[in-house]
């Protein structure tokens, strides 16, 4: 289906690709991996006319193709689901799946609305959502929103399908009803090329992968004749050792305790301690209340009932600026958005919460804003061509470094991660393990709320688990397995008291 040969690509003096390879054949399911900034984006925005390469060609279906925007890509039977959403939040979910080729009665411009709506309908219905097709997108969960996207370029009949990232904003259950569409849609012939970090599923769905390091081809291989080893040690160059790092911090007196904390709608009667090095995680299924609890913890939603202490004082933190006054930090869940000012400098991103330490008299010191800066990098292990290089054109992991990096500026006490891993690479994954591992070993207290079960069990101490607003366990770390949270997480019982 696509043959690309001696691709390579570069953005003013940085070649972010370098002569590389790719196939895909019909009915495959190819994975794409490589570390954050590896240039697997860049090769698909080559495929699919969003850039022009450099040298080297690209053939579909035996004939050389020389596409000039993502329409032509698309007329050709190649369609991408971006990694960013690109859903138009106040038109309804029909007008977004048949943007820009709407169906209307003759040359009228009027729009056959309830056909369209129909339509959409259906589609949604095969891949298990069962939504008001007239309905504004906004009302969508995050999640919900990528299955309208992945509809949308199934409606398109396509016959090669770019997924970036697909699965990071599902939840188990829509994970499952996509897999499974997509292997009916293999079975149909249709071809995949799906890029992830995530080292189950390029196992579970794929059939052969293809490894880039630093822009490079470094080689392919059949799934079923490698190993997880082999691809990390293929992507990063060296062997990774243990997955996750080991832990060693002594857990401490108690820094936070919550009793009966509530907010309508969201959550409600929510209680737990958490110690100083203790690394306790927050698990449970989207919907659940995981982020509405550490937002109100943040001072960033509002409380409506329940107790805060804080090294055994009461406490109350009514905004951001408090619980940052107290030492909390707050890495979001949502990076763009709420983590960084992407049009800033990396080297503002990262000076951001930290004006008390760079600034005298209400004057920044470019000399301390620059040692901080460059303090973080090697820290953190950020890749950034210098301190003026702008947050939005840095891969994604890499933001996800300098969101972390800022609030580490703060020495924090108490530090909330939500999603911290959220679509980074497996060696940048590990480099943030040791850093929440480090930060619990100098008795900072980690609140990690994770949807990667394999990331709670191997890091936590303990696991609250959280279903439809409620506490349903609080699990310690011998008590953790992946079916023993999901069993909690939706709403099960006591499981000791089921087996008698």
């Amino acid at each position: 289906m696509i043959k690309m040969t001696g691709i390579s690509k570069s953005f003013s003096s940085n070649q972010v690709l370098k002569n590389v390879q790719f196939s895909l054949g019909k009915g495959e399911i190819h994975a794409l991996m490589g570390e954050n900034g590896a240039g697997k984006s860049t090769l698909m925005k080559i495929m699919a006319g969003i850039y022009s390469r450099d040298s080297g060609t690209v053939e579909v279906k035996g004939e050389p193709v020389e596409f000039t925007s993502p329409k032509q890509a698309e007329e050709a039977g190649i369609s991408v689901i971006h990694q960013e959403l690109n859903i138009l939040p106040y038109l309804s979910i029909a007008e977004n799946l048949f943007l820009g080729r709407e169906e209307t009665f003759g040359r009228t411009g009027i729009l056959k609305t309830k056909e369209m709506e129909k339509k959409t309908q259906k589609i949604l219905a095969d891949l298990g959502l069962d939504i008001d097709p007239a309905s504004p997108a906004s009302t969508l969960s995050v999640g919900k929103q990528q299955i309208v996207e992945i509809a949308k370029a199934l409606s398109v009949d396509a016959e090669v399908i770019i997924m970036d990232e697909p699965t990071a904003a599902l939840t188990d259950r829509e994970i499952d009803t996509l897999f499974a569409t997509i292997r009916q849609l293999q079975k149909q012939g249709v071809s995949f090329i799906y890029i992830s970090h995530r080292m189950e599923e390029i196992f579970s769905l794929c059939d052969r992968i293809t490894i880039l390091r630093d822009g490079e081809y470094v080689g392919e291989r059949k799934i079923s004749e490698t190993s997880f080893e082999e691809i990390v040690q293929m992507m990063v160059g060296r062997e990774l050792g243990e997955r996750f790092p080991e832990r060693k911090s002594a857990i401490g007196e108690v820094k936070l305790a919550v009793k009966g904390l509530s907010r309508k709608d969201c959550f409600e009667n929510v209680s737990f301690e958490l110690r100083k090095g203790e690394i306790l995680s927050i698990a449970g299924l989207m919907g659940a209340g995981r982020t509405e609890v550490v937002q109100s913890l943040f001072g960033y939603k509002k409380l409506d009932g329940g107790t805060i202490e804080f090294d055994g004082l009461p406490i109350k933190i009514d905004s951001p600026k408090k619980a940052k006054e107290i030492g909390i930090g707050y890495v979001t869940e949502d990076r763009k958005s709420e983590g960084l000012i992407v049009d800033f400098t990396v080297e503002e991103n990262v000076s951001m919460t930290n004006f008390s330490a760079i600034s005298k008299n209400g004057l920044i010191s470019k000399k301390k804003e620059r040692t901080l800066y460059d303090d973080m990098v090697k820290r953190l292990g950020i890749r950034t061509s210098g301190p003026e290089q702008s947050a939005k054109s840095l891969s994604g992991g890499n933001q996800q470094k300098v969101v972390i990096a800022k609030w580490l500026g703060i020495e924090p006490e108490l530090l909330i991660l939500d999603e911290p891993t959220r679509g980074v690479d497996v060696g940048a994954k590990k480099e943030i393990y040791s850093i929440i591992n480090e930060l619990a070993e100098r008795g900072v207290a980690i609140l990690m709320i994770s949807s990667e079960l394999p990331e709670v069990i191997g890091m936590a101490d303990r696991v609250l688990v959280m279903h439809e607003g409620k506490v349903t366990a609080d699990l310690p770390k011998n008590e953790m397995t992946q079916e023993r949270i999901m069993h909690f997480a939706t709403g099960g019982g006591n499981i000791a008291v089921k087996e008698k």
